[in-house]
């Protein structure tokens, strides 16, 4: 008897901020259908530092609030603000049916890994891992024998084709290759002192 496959999860949302005192909790969105993702009911995987207390557990939504535009939720078992704030920068992922279609622009770590990572059509290095850190996820880019940690951004990861098995990207200058001193800025100041003579 074979085991089921793990099912894949996907990660939907941050906790940010303590919001009130009943344990509310503010959030940031990272799916583009929150009515699915954030019923009453549904649980959540926590992605939060091992010396959490929460580290290995799940959370469950009561409610899903909108206050001001801004999404607030209510979880069983944080019912104060203390509560609350230990949570806060908690990352929230959710299983998965294998039946579900993903979402556009979503992909999940195993799809990335190992991609050739291209720039001006040529390949530079591969992805080795996903970061996941509060502020944004980075594409860790083994290239030329080093690790770089590249901002999994539009505007510099443009495009990800996993049926060219590519990730296309636009870093700034730099962040592949060390930037040569540049003479210009010191020949032209010697320009202008010639010119002044």
């Amino acid at each position: 008897m074979t085991a089921a496959p793990r099912p894949q999860q996907l990660r939907v949302g941050r906790l940010t901020k303590a919001h009130g005192l009943k344990g509310a909790i503010k959030l940031e969105l990272y799916t583009d259908d929150p009515e699915r993702r954030f019923v009453p009911g549904a649980e959540f995987s926590l992605q939060v530092p091992e010396s959490s207390p929460w580290h290995g557990r799940h959370l469950t939504l009561r409610e899903l609030r909108w206050y001001n535009g801004h999404p607030v939720g209510f979880f069983e078992g944080v019912d104060d603000r203390t509560a609350a704030e230990g949570l806060i920068k908690a990352i929230l992922w959710v299983d998965q049916p294998a039946d579900e279609e993903s979402e556009p622009d979503a992909w999940y770590d195993h799809q990335l890994v190992g991609l050739a990572v291209v720039r001006d059509g040529e390949r530079i290095g591969e992805v080795a891992h996903v970061d996941h850190l509060p502020a944004q996820d980075l594409l860790v880019v083994r290239s030329g024998g080093r690790e770089v940690m590249v901002p999994f951004v539009s505007a510099i990861v443009p495009e990800v084709d996993l049926e060219a098995g590519t990730v296309t990207v636009t870093p700034p200058a730099g962040l592949f290759e060390e930037l040569p001193e540049t003479p210009d800025a010191a020949s032209a100041d010697g320009e202008r002192d010639a010119d002044a003579e």
